[in-house]
């Protein structure tokens, strides 16, 4: 993963894996993870739901799981819409550099 923190201070990052087949970004274990579906002929990463159980609050899993996703969607040349309200109303606007990504159908012109 690379080294840079967009939240700042956790000194132990819980390693985020991206499951490709159930489009989702998910903790090692499997309980939290943030889920996806591809728009716009797999250009656009439509997050639909962010997900961590109630004994894993508080640890800023939901922030990890995120910006595993927008990293991923950077690093793929990705647009992201913000269907979650996690990621639209808390984490986007606790992280504002990420709304760069944020897609805009009047931003693109068909290539």
């Amino acid at each position: 993963m690379p080294a840079s923190s967009a939240t700042g201070a956790s000194p132990e990052a819980p390693k985020i894996v991206w499951n490709e087949t159930q489009r989702r970004f998910e903790t090692e274990d499997k309980k939290a993870y943030i889920e996806y579906v591809l728009r716009h002929d797999g250009k656009v990463m439509d997050i639909i739901h962010t997900f961590v159980p109630s004994s894993k609050r508080g640890m800023g899993l939901a922030s990890h799981l995120c910006v595993a996703a927008f990293h991923h969607a950077n690093s793929h040349s990705l647009t992201i819409i913000p269907s979650c309200s996690y990621v639209s109303d808390t984490f986007l606007l606790r992280n504002p550099p990420w709304n760069s990504l944020l897609y805009s159908e009047d931003l693109r012109s068909n290539i």
